[in-house]
């Protein structure tokens, strides 16, 4: 591990098991050019990241990207989230054409440009996945959010990247059966399938979690909603509502205001959600009725 520009960057052992392999089947040349795709990738969403003025903790490499920590969390605006997730993908675009260019040239051997270009679109065709923590999953993610909850962005989001990650381990016994051959079984598919599915599944069973690290930067993304003047979006309770559902209710980038109505459809009370999430975070009372935080 080091640290470059307040960054600290690491590789996933998952990447080291490949670099061993490299060397014992002598490709590590090929390697080393994919770590500095791989590297030049990260370096994309990086730099955007940092012009949005995100504070980014740590960096981890992988064969086909990378995943990085940010301070602020889910606490970042969702096209914020969908612009720097881009960013990863657009480098390999640059990189690809370079080296095709690079082999028309004859600068390069055509062999060599060959390599280089195509490694480009694979792994930035993969990054588009949309699978979490994949590029195309956060697209994915960021997406959803828009139409679902918050909550059920997790949700969702969480479900189809398991379904696509256990598509790939299918697919990776494709070769086996198509020749009826086990030898012949994608390894290095399988072995990243089975990465993503364990990554998902440990992720999709955390979701009350990071659905509290939601709530717990909730306020400084609501700040600045506030500031640039935004509109506020109003959840309307029954005056029985729970403090967890209707926390449950809330969107990534909108402000609300929580309207506790009766049957009839008289108001008791209108409130800001800062009330709900600080009572909540300051007692861990999911259960109990709204307005019970305000008798």
């Amino acid at each position: 591990m080091i640290k470059l520009g307040g960054i600290r960057w690491s590789v996933h052992p998952l990447f080291v098991l490949v670099m061993l392999a490299s060397v014992v089947t002598g490709y590590f040349v090929e390697l080393l050019t994919l770590f500095a795709i791989v590297l030049v990738h990260e370096l994309g969403h990086v730099m955007m990241a940092k012009g949005f003025g995100w504070r980014i903790r740590e960096v981890k490499l992988l064969p086909f990207g990378g995943v990085a920590e940010v301070e602020e969390g889910s606490g970042v605006p969702a096209k914020e989230e969908a612009i720097v997730a881009i960013a990863g993908p657009l480098q390999n675009v640059w990189m690809a054409a370079v080296a095709w260019l690079l082999g028309q040239l004859g600068i390069w051997s055509h062999e060599w440009a060959d390599y280089v270009w195509q490694a480009n679109v694979m792994i930035g065709l993969f990054n588009l996945l949309p699978i979490l923590p994949l590029d195309g999953g956060k697209l994915m993610q960021a997406a959803l959010s828009r139409a679902l909850t918050f909550y059920g962005t997790l949700i969702w989001g969480g479900r189809v990247s398991l379904l696509f990650s256990c598509i790939m381990l299918l697919y990776a016994f494709v070769p086996a059966l198509v020749e009826r051959n086990a030898v012949h079984i994608h390894m290095n598919l399988f072995a990243v399938g089975l990465f993503l599915l364990l990554t998902n599944w440990t992720a999709y069973r955390n979701i009350p979690y990071l659905f509290l690290r939601f709530l717990t930067t909730r306020a400084m993304a609501s700040s600045r909603i506030v500031a640039r003047g935004g509109w506020a979006m109003p959840i309307i309770i029954p005056r029985g509502y729970t403090v967890q559902s209707t926390l449950q209710l809330f969107k990534r980038d909108s402000y609300h205001l929580i309207v506790i109505m009766e049957d009839k459809g008289d108001i008791l009370g209108v409130v800001p959600e800062q009330r709900i999430v600080n009572g909540f975070l300051e007692d861990g009372k999911a259960d109990r009725a709204v307005l019970e935080l305000f008798m």
